[in-house]
């Protein structure tokens, strides 16, 4: 499998727990993106000629803030640079209150067929409280004009463990979600980082997390409750109908092949890892140029790539097949990880079978730890 990731950087906000590469949105900054994402494209298209995209995802940022005319220059891009499957899954993240049935409709007639768009919860109080710009309300609208429009392979991100947030609040928006029968459902627990406004109000005592247990009973009953209504849990963080897992996420968690894009975004091609330079205007210094944007580069180690496949493959649902794992590495994972596989079971963090290793729900949990096993 061979994915594509194109980086659109711009928000109309930022939201407070964000720490992704992204802007609060300038029209000349826009045009002078898609001037140079590009020129990025024209560096890689004799290296991929033959090569075939099974997947895209336009990512951010706020890919569906641009206008209908910058969506489909950017997309025309893509299709003169790259070959594209004609089966091809094609996402694109959307926020609430920068898509309309217009822009709707356009997205779909681009060739684009699958939409993600983030909500995180359905109380307009606890949006505002996280910076969000939109309300429940008109996530609902943009949904249905999604539906109407025939864009119905749709992801709903969620997001529980909010600052204040009550358990019957959570239970309150996954079900409203669920009523609405997306495809797939993203739900993640909150998570502060470094350098972002949530992290600084909650540094000034401005809100208390809730504890851990807490956190893992709302995540016990998302499993559960998604299972109920026909959600399998195929990774950590992720729930599907039959059929409708998330292929370009999958090409990161199988640790295949992708072509990243744009400010900030990264790759992983032929054993090396890449990240392109964040900062716009040095990002569109680099490519004036005629020079790739990459900020890093790595060769991956043989044991990085180990620890990378453990590490990515036990967040599926599925876990990793020890067969495969042979084949890749020529070497057996019992003799390599002996040890940590008897500590494991005996904690019942894992579950092991003749060709399969997975994490158990109680691992699922403490997902984290595990891997820091095998990493040691």
């Amino acid at each position: 499998m061979l994915g594509l990731y194109i980086h659109v950087p711009f928000c109309a906000q930022k939201c407070y727990y964000c720490d992704f590469n992204s802007y609060k949105i300038k029209s000349n900054e826009k045009e002078d993106y898609l001037i140079n994402i590009e020129k990025e494209m024209k560096f890689y298209k004799e290296e991929f000629k033959d090569k075939y995209f099974d997947t895209v995802f336009f990512g951010g940022g706020t890919p569906s803030i641009l206008k209908i005319d910058e969506l489909r220059k950017l997309v025309n891009y893509m299709f003169e640079n790259f070959n594209i499957k004609k089966d091809a899954e094609i996402t694109i993240e959307c926020n609430p209150g920068t898509i309309n049935k217009e822009k709707l409709k356009a997205i779909k007639e681009m060739g684009i067929n699958r939409l993600s768009i983030g909500l995180q919860t359905t109380q307009n109080y606890h949006l505002k409280s996280i910076g969000r710009i939109h309300t429940y309300e008109e996530f609902e609208k943009n949904y249905y004009d999604a539906i109407d429009v025939g864009l119905t392979n749709i992801n709903v991100d969620l997001m529980y463990a909010l600052p204040n947030q009550k358990e019957e609040e959570w239970k309150e928006t996954l079900g409203k979600i669920i009523k609405l029968n997306p495809s797939h459902i993203s739900a993640y627990s909150l998570i502060l980082e470094e350098g972002t406004k949530l992290y600084d109000m909650y540094e000034n005592n401005e809100f208390n997390l809730l504890d851990e247990d807490t956190d893992i009973d709302m995540y016990e009953y998302t499993i559960n409750t998604l299972k109920k209504y026909g959600y399998g849990q195929y990774e950590i963080s992720n729930y599907a109908k039959k059929g409708k897992e998330c292929k370009h996420n999958v090409i990161y968690w199988k640790c295949d092949n992708y072509l990243g894009l744009g400010p900030g975004a990264s790759g992983y091609i032929n054993d090396i890892r890449y990240s392109n330079i964040e900062d716009l205007n040095e990002y569109n210094n680099k490519i004036n140029q005629n020079i790739k944007p990459i900020s890093e580069e790595n060769k991956l180690s043989e044991k990085d790539k180990i620890e990378e496949f453990i590490f990515m493959g036990l967040r599926m649902n599925e876990g990793i097949n020890l067969e495969v794992f042979k084949e890749r590495f020529k070497v057996d994972f019992y003799e390599l990880y002996k040890d940590v596989l008897d500590k494991l079971l005996e904690r019942e963090l894992i579950k092991l079978d003749k060709f399969n290793l997975s994490l158990t729900q109680k691992g699922r949990e403490i997902s984290n730890s595990v891997f820091i096993e095998f990493i040691n």
